[in-house]
């Protein structure tokens, strides 16, 4: 018997990872707590409860500043006040190696905010950290290439559940501002 277990944990150990399947619109939104570029330990399943929220997976830190990233980042800061306006928060995640990782989420908002004056980030938008991939890794968007991190991804979650998910898997295909703007508007009655 103990030969038995021994053996079974070191297939346990051999075997790779399972990715979690990607949340789908109606899926509970998975949640975890990271730590915002202010230094703020945030728990998504608190924020998620609080009000109708925009979850923008960035590619984070690949070795380099996605410049993807940053148009998308940038149509997010210049449309806050929309969103603010509908009482929708918007959370940006910027996954990555946890060394260094603070730095270069700092440089990174530095060239977003460079085109909106050096402006604040507003109240209702917020950049966490992911270090390490805890959150992409919740959502199944890992993109295990070389000089690659996340999947680039858009959920919005309200109630704790998916209202709407897109995920690209190029560099492309990102949903901007108007977009999601566009995907919290009721469906009309028919």
């Amino acid at each position: 018997m103990k030969m038995l277990l021994t053996a079974a944990a070191a297939l346990a150990i051999t075997l790779p990872a399972v990715a979690a399947p990607r949340p789908a619109v109606g899926d509970a939104a998975p949640t975890v707590a990271l730590t915002s570029t202010a230094g703020e330990t945030v728990d998504l399943a608190e924020a998620f409860g609080e009000a109708k929220t925009v979850l923008v997976v960035l590619r984070g830190y690949p070795g380099y500043q996605c410049p993807a990233c940053s148009l998308q980042a940038t149509s997010y800061l210049r449309q806050a006040k929309q969103f603010g306006d509908q009482g929708v928060n918007v959370v940006l995640v910027y996954p990555g190696e946890a060394t260094g990782l603070d730095t270069h989420a700092d440089e990174f908002l530095a060239g977003a905010t460079v085109k909106m004056e050096r402006q604040r980030l507003p109240e209702n938008l917020t950049v966490l950290l992911d270090p390490d991939y805890l959150l992409v890794d919740a959502y199944g968007l890992r993109w295990d290439a070389p000089n690659e991190t996340a999947y680039p991804a858009t959920y919005v979650i309200e109630e704790g559940k998916v209202a709407f998910a897109r995920v690209s898997e190029s560099h492309g295909g990102r949903v901007n501002a108007k977009q999601a703007l566009e995907a919290l508007e009721p469906v009309a009655a028919e």
